[in-house]
């Protein structure tokens, strides 16, 4: 029997690139800023998780204008929608495990 870590993804599990995608999965895009002030992070800290998520398939990334001023918008792949329930998945398993543990006494 396997244990429910070991379906943990690191990519997806780490803090900061969990919380990007719980943002997104609320919403079918958000911008930058909004990200950036939601968790709590630098420019460049923002920035360099989201090019891990673009890299690995799991955000896209675009660029345009609102109100004449640029804004950068992400929004959550199909891959990245289905990286994220299952992460949500494997974590439910955990606690569940952990849950029924704690009952044996």
């Amino acid at each position: 029997m396997s244990h429910p870590t070991n379906g943990i993804d690191d990519l997806v599990h780490q803090r900061v690139r969990l919380g990007i995608l719980a943002v997104l999965a609320e919403a079918d895009r958000a911008d930058f800023t909004h990200l950036r002030e939601t968790l709590a992070l630098t420019d460049g800290n923002l920035s360099r998780h989201l090019q891990a998520l673009e890299q690995a398939g799991l955000v896209s990334i675009s660029k345009g204008f609102r109100d004449r001023k640029p804004r950068t918008w992400v929004s959550a792949t199909r891959l990245g929608r289905r990286a994220f329930a299952v992460e949500i998945d494997t974590l439910k398993a955990l606690v569940d495990r952990y849950q029924t543990e704690q009952q044996r006494g």
